[in-house]
């Protein structure tokens, strides 16, 4: 039955939010780095007060604004993404604490990749619509014809300077995650049924030339 299935990509979808809120709170708690997005959002956190995980809310608001001269249009997922991601960190930041030995600080760094690889892999996989960040770049791949590769690393390495710049975590595991993230979210993307085909929340390119990385 169509809604039958719809309840479940829709399920599947929350699971794999909500998987992506732990990891960047994990992430953030391994005092190793975050995921470049998540950098320039600890950077505007350190100079406002508030949270890191209410700023990756507030953020993808200005963000969802800039789709509208490229074109690309929301979907369940685009909302959800908004509200969920940040709103775990949000509740679960204060609840985790910071990792104090190098030991401690490695294992929720490897922990925080493969979780947040799986939540990728679990989001992507519905075709529910792109997050406020992924839908920027595939928001560029349709209307100016970049690459996704190419519209990744100009729109992740303006937030990452300036997240840097704004005293954001940056560490040895921003640069493990950029390397890792692209080939840990096309095994996720198998492991959850998608074979490689065309996706909407990716410019319908083929899954290897994605390389997606951001919410």
């Amino acid at each position: 039955m169509p809604a039958l299935r719809y309840a479940r990509r829709l399920v599947q979808l929350v699971a794999g939010l909500v998987v992506m809120g732990v990891a960047v709170t994990v992430l953030k708690r391994s005092q190793l780095g975050l995921s470049p997005w998540d950098v320039f959002h600890d950077g505007i956190a350190r100079h406002t007060g508030v949270d890191l995980g209410i700023v990756s809310i507030v953020t993808g608001i200005p963000l969802l604004i800039l789709w509208w001269p490229l074109r690309q249009r929301p979907g369940v997922g685009t909302i959800l993404n908004v509200v969920l991601v940040g709103g775990v960190v949000h509740r679960l930041l204060p609840h985790l604490s910071p990792a104090h030995t190098v030991a401690a600080q490695v294992g929720m760094m490897a922990l925080g990749l493969a979780l947040f690889a799986l939540g990728q892999g679990l989001y992507l996989s519905t075709d529910l619509g792109p997050g406020p960040r992924d839908g920027l770049m595939t928001g560029l791949n349709r209307q100016y014809g970049w690459s996704i590769r190419l519209a990744r690393t100009v729109v992740e390495t303006v937030a990452l300077v300036l997240g840097i710049a704004l005293g954001g975590s940056f560490g040895v595991g921003t640069v493990v995650f950029a390397l890792a993230i692209g080939p840990m979210v096309q095994v996720a993307l198998r492991l959850f049924g998608y074979g490689g085909g065309a996706i909407d929340v990716v410019g319908r390119e083929p899954a290897e030339a994605i390389g997606l990385s951001g919410e």
